[in-house]
């Protein structure tokens, strides 16, 4: 699987952490930054990895800062992006089976290294469930494409 990779530098030493981890796991990794822990703002590189990921760059897409929740704002804003806040594995889970996020964010002042891999393993395991599920995501893409006061 391709993933793009961003985070701020909140979440940098996570971020390093997890390219590792899906090397190790044979996936091939984009990373879009930030490259240290110097302050950064997130915004930016969140949409970057949103970008990557609807236009078929890469497969999926994480983004992490200090508790994730920016991340996952600034993701969301990018159209046909469903960003996934997950600081567990039911989350992880449920977000992939019935939302089918295609970016996970994660929060490196939240999640532990070990914790984090177990979140990354699995949302990437996991498949869409579809059926009703699939009903409510066109549901969601109908209210992108509509305009907004």
């Amino acid at each position: 699987m391709r993933v793009a990779i961003g985070a701020d530098h909140a979440g940098y030493e996570l971020k390093r952490h997890l390219v590792d981890t899906l090397g190790e796991l044979g996936h091939a990794v984009e990373d879009l930054g930030t490259h240290s822990t110097e302050p950064v703002d997130y915004p930016p590189i969140c949409a970057a990895v949103a970008v990557a990921v609807v236009t078929q760059r890469v497969d999926r897409g994480i983004v992490l800062g200090g508790s994730g929740q920016g991340e996952q704002i600034a993701a969301n804003k990018v159209r046909g992006a469903r960003a996934a806040l997950c600081n567990d594995l039911f989350t992880a889970r449920l977000s992939r089976e019935h939302n089918d996020a295609n970016v996970l964010a994660m929060g490196g002042r939240v999640v532990a290294q070990g914790l984090a891999d177990e979140i990354l393993t699995l949302w990437l395991a996991t498949e869409f469930q579809g059926g009703r599920h699939q009903r409510r995501l066109d549901q969601i893409a109908d209210l992108e494409r509509q305009e907004q006061p």
